[in-house]
């Protein structure tokens, strides 16, 4: 496996799909619901059939897990796992907090992940074992060990109705406890922000595989720690992530843990 041929034709998809969101940014958009608040966009389908496009052509033998088409089949130890627009309500109320990701993964471990904000033109990019740069400069987690000192960003899922009692404790208990606490709309973001030290921690629930494939490895590559919230393994299957610089860790699982 040709890692740096992986990361290039990753940062290529992205690009191209980067260009399409930002062909449709700003102007009135087909919304269909998923949901009864989970949106899907004529930029989220054509943003994921360009990386498709792209991916296909290289590796047309590699299994591949996309948001709105689900899984192309291939062989099982090569797979793409995209998220063609993380932040869909943000962007079809014109909000610029949203982003792209697209990971790879080498018999179950993801070894690649590009997050892209193609308004701001953030690129982040994480290879294991190589690091995790922004625009091609090295990021690392924040050296913030006081958690009266930290900010935190969370994200509510789309079925928040359901677990709404333990989703606002567990909010209430961060806010009170941190410096403070945002909630941006796209979970890829929220990884990246914490790789490049802009947040101390996130935390978010009930999230799907491609919503962190790609985050994650960034995050991890730039020295955070994550797991769930019982401190447990994490992984992208799982329903809870916590991923912090690592220095208040215990402390935050600590206010996430529910009697």
């Amino acid at each position: 496996m040709d890692l740096g041929r992986i990361r290039d034709i990753g940062v290529a998809a992205a690009a191209r799909a980067g260009e399409i969101l930002l062909n449709y940014w700003g102007r009135s958009h087909t919304v269909e619901k998923k949901g009864a608040i989970d949106l899907v966009t004529e930029a989220d389908l054509a943003s994921e059939n360009a990386i498709l496009q792209l991916i296909r052509a290289v590796y047309p033998d590699h299994t591949i897990l996309a948001e709105e088409s689900g899984v192309t089949p291939g062989t099982d130890a090569y797979e793409w796992i995209i998220d063609p627009l993380d932040g869909t309500t943000n962007y079809a109320h014109h909000l610029p907090e949203f982003s792209l990701s697209i990971a790879f993964a080498f018999e179950g471990d993801i070894v690649f992940g590009v997050v892209l904000n193609p308004v701001t033109r953030e690129l982040f990019c994480g290879t294991r074992g190589q690091g995790a740069t922004l625009n091609g400069l090295p990021i690392r987690v924040s050296s913030t060990k006081i958690l009266g000192e930290s900010l935190l960003v969370t994200g509510f899922p789309y079925d928040l109705k359901s677990v709404i009692r333990p989703l606002i404790c567990r909010f209430e208990r961060c806010l009170m406890a941190a410096r403070g606490v945002r909630r941006l709309g796209s979970a890829a973001l929220d990884l990246c922000y914490v790789a490049c030290g802009r947040f101390d921690g996130f935390w978010e629930q009930n999230l799907a595989p491609w919503d962190t494939a790609a985050g994650m490895v960034i995050a991890r590559e730039a020295g955070a720690t994550i797991s769930d919230f019982s401190n447990g393994p994490y992984s992208i299957e799982k329903k809870e992530i916590l991923a912090t610089n690592g220095l208040i860790h215990q402390e935050i699982k600590a206010l996430l843990t529910l009697s």
